[in-house]
């Protein structure tokens, strides 16, 4: 916890300078929501294909996932994704004419939730 995953276009892959995001982003989870630093997991998937509206060309898109254990306030969370879209103004540079969706949201682990350590 947290489980952090960025789905972003292929397009992106080299002007979104995903090491430091990741960086900034689990401080910025440790700071807002009190996770602890050796719990932030971050995944990058990067996406070949996407349309937005009847457009298959000229967008590309960054959405970031935030799945946390229950207890933080809405508030918190709203905070918290509001910091992921100034880090991805950050860290996200799209080449050429390129128009960038971004998106995050933050919400609750299903109480089903389970993890193990080690080998």
């Amino acid at each position: 916890m947290p489980q952090i995953t960025v789905d972003y276009s292929e397009g992106l892959a080299d002007g979104f300078d995903r090491p430091a995001f990741a960086r900034d982003l689990h401080t910025a989870v440790v700071e807002i929501a009190a996770a602890k630093p050796p719990a932030c997991k971050t995944r990058f998937r990067r996406t070949e294909d996407i349309t937005v509206g009847p457009e298959t060309g000229g967008h590309a898109l960054v959405h970031v996932h935030i799945a946390m254990l229950p207890g933080r306030t809405d508030e918190t969370k709203a905070r918290l994704t509001e910091t992921v879209l100034e880090l991805l103004r950050q860290y996200v540079k799209p080449s050429g004419d390129l128009l960038l969706h971004a998106s995050a949201e933050v919400r609750d682990l299903d109480p089903s939730y389970r993890k193990f350590e080690g080998e």
